[in-house]
Order: C-alpha cells, then structure tokens, then sequence
C-alpha cells in the first residue's frame, strides 16, 4: 500500500486551512511549506498533526519532495478540500500495488470550485497525485498531465474562508 504525503504550500491562510486538512484522512502525512505566514496558519497546522517547513526562496518545488516521507505527493491549495467520493477514491487507490520504474502514471482529480456562490465544476481534471520523481511544475502545483488517470471524487476550492 503506498503511503501518501499531503503537500501544501501557504500564506497566512489560518482561516481556510482546518477545512483542508480535516479531509486528508488518506495521507500518512501533511507537509506545509509555509511562506512567512503572520497569522495563526503554523498553529492551525500543527493541530493537524502537520510537519511545517519554512519556505526557502532558493529552493525548488522539488527540494520539498525530498522532504516528504512517502513516494506519493498529494499537492492541495489551503483553499481546496477533497471530497468524500475522493477521500473513498484515495483510500482504493493506495491499495494498489506499488508503481516502479519507468512510466510512474500520475493521477489527476476534477474540481469543483465556488463561485460567487455557485458551484461549478471545471472542465478538465487537474494533475494533483505525483510521484516524487515530478519535474514538471506550475507554480506550487504540479503542471497538467494529459495521461494522467483522473480518479473519482472531487476537488473542492473554495473562494470564501
């Protein structure tokens, strides 16, 4: 059974940041890289159980990998939460065999995302589940993968606290 890391990285977001770890139920562990928050974010994360790292502005995405005790990186925003169907969907996938070698698939997730009130969901999945071996980054965020395996559940991002 993989293991999975939660990756988050954040900025005084204290106010959204319980409803995101409380759904991260599948990881083995919550890795925050925090970017200097001022607000009580390090508190609301050590509540979890989270391992909080302060962010480096020399350092790459991928040195936080390698700070991550698992294979598996579960990359969120503070303002996203997974969904129940998603949690399930996790829970299943780390019940598969371990991937090896050349050819480590990704996975990606659809989100549905507030706004103004309404829900809507995004027409295409995002890349969020990676291996460690990951290269390919958009911003904090692994960039899309077109042959990822979309797993089922959803991503939810929410606009408001």
């Amino acid at each position: 059974m993989p293991p999975i890391t939660a990756l988050l990285h954040t900025s005084n977001a204290a106010p959204r940041l319980g409803r995101a770890l409380e759904t991260l139920l599948p990881c083995a562990e919550i890795l925050i890289v925090d970017h200097h928050s001022a607000d009580a974010t390090a508190r609301v994360a050590r509540e979890y159980g989270a391992r909080i790292l302060p962010a480096d502005s020399g350092a790459t995405t991928n040195h936080y990998l390698n700070q991550a005790r698992h294979d598996w990186i579960l990359c969120l925003d503070p303002s996203e939460s997974i969904s129940e169907g998603l949690q399930a969907a996790l829970f299943e996938w780390s019940c598969l065999p371990t991937f090896n070698g050349e050819g480590t698939p990704s996975f990606s997730m659809f989100v549905r995302e507030q706004i103004d009130g309404n829900w809507r969901t995004q027409p295409a999945p995002e890349t969020r589940l990676i291996p460690r071996t990951w290269t390919a980054w958009n911003g904090p965020l692994p960039a899309y993968d077109p042959s990822s395996m979309a797993l089922k559940g959803e991503l939810l991002r929410f606009s408001h606290p």
